[in-house]
């Protein structure tokens, strides 16, 4: 897999204000708009750091379109949404029209007529996001819940809410780690196009041969590969370790797990190297003995379970944010969030 951004045009996100009203992946996106995602967010947050309830999107229809599996995140976007008091639609696409001969485009169009107002899709195919929200359905807020291997936007984004909360530095100041299978992952592409954009300047990308990709010559010298485990984590703020997928296990792209917990697995030892207030991370599911240890994901240096409670709120953002773009865009809002 090629490394190299894949552009996705700023116009086809932000309405003429300037405003978000489709999330479909952060590159196009400047720093301000990504700052205000994760300053929404911490209004879901409360002093106790749990999340509130909103009445933002009371009488609007979230409909979950999961053309790929994936219980999490279906689940996290599903409470999110109900925490804004949205109706939340979640269609079963295996038994949807298209699986009798349907049109994607036409599915989709009779789902708009439904009075649709936000469709959360996670599709197998890299763009699909950006076709429907380009092409087949503008005047609906498209939020990318993962598509092929080009990105996962609002899993970047929790990743980044939960670094800003968790480290309490500025994101120039931070050195992060990513670790394990970069070449399949929309995670790491996602992260690491967050990170820049934000203003980190050390961003290190940990993996085998067999699991870096190509083009990496894009991103400047923010971004460092290294094939050295023990040199890639030393002095880090945050270590980010990737889920290493079954499928690819006793696979010519990865000899064992014992081989790769071997040189690649996240230990105790290693964790040492960074910094002592390093946090680690892990977008899920866990491999435990693969890509960390059972101690370390269960340790005091851990943020694993936060990244899921600011996943619900950085979706809570997303959608409200959208939501009122949308509504801009079509002459319908003098404002939705001034209360």
């Amino acid at each position: 897999m090629h490394f190299a951004r894949l552009h996705t045009p700023s116009q086809i996100q932000l309405n003429e204000q300037g405003h978000l009203k489709h999330f479909v992946s952060i590159e196009g996106l400047s720093e301000t708009t990504l700052t205000q995602i994760l300053d929404t967010a911490e209004t879901f947050i409360n002093n106790n750091n749990q999340l509130i309830t909103s009445p933002l999107l009371e009488g609007r229809t979230v409909m979950n379109l999961f053309f790929e599996n994936s219980t999490r995140t279906r689940m996290t976007f599903e409470a999110a949404a109900k925490r804004l008091s949205a109706n939340v639609l979640n269609i079963d696409i295996a038994r949807s029209s298209t699986s009798k001969g349907e049109t994607l485009r036409d599915t989709l169009w009779n789902l708009q007529a439904m009075a649709a107002d936000i469709f959360v899709v996670r599709h197998s195919s890299s763009g699909a996001a950006h076709f429907i929200a380009k092409d087949v359905c503008p005047n609906v807020a498209i939020i990318n819940a993962g598509d092929g291997r080009h990105a996962h936007p609002t899993q970047a984004m929790l990743d980044m809410l939960t670094i800003r909360r968790e480290t309490k530095k500025p994101f120039s100041e931070l050195s992060v780690a990513i670790i394990g299978d970069i070449k399949h992952s929309r995670v790491a592409r996602s992260d690491v196009a967050a990170l820049q954009t934000l203003g980190c300047k050390d961003i290190r990308v940990i993996a085998p041969n067999t699991l870096l990709p190509y083009g990496f010559d894009e991103y400047g010298d923010e971004v460092r590969l290294f094939k050295n485990m023990d040199e890639g984590v030393k002095d880090c703020d945050v270590i980010m370790t990737l889920r290493i997928q079954n499928e690819r296990i006793e696979s010519p792209a990865l000899a064992s797990q014992l081989e790769f917990h071997k040189l690649y697995g996240l230990n105790e030892t290693r964790l040492a190297t960074a910094k002592p207030d390093c946090i680690v991370m892990h977008p899920g599911p866990m491999n435990r003995g693969v890509e960390i240890t059972s101690s370390i994901a269960d340790g005091p240096q851990s943020v694993i379970l936060n990244q899921v409670t600011n996943g619900i709120a950085v979706r809570m953002a997303v959608l409200a944010l959208a939501m009122q773009g949308q509504l801009e865009a079509q002459g319908l809002l003098n404002t939705m969030m001034a209360e």
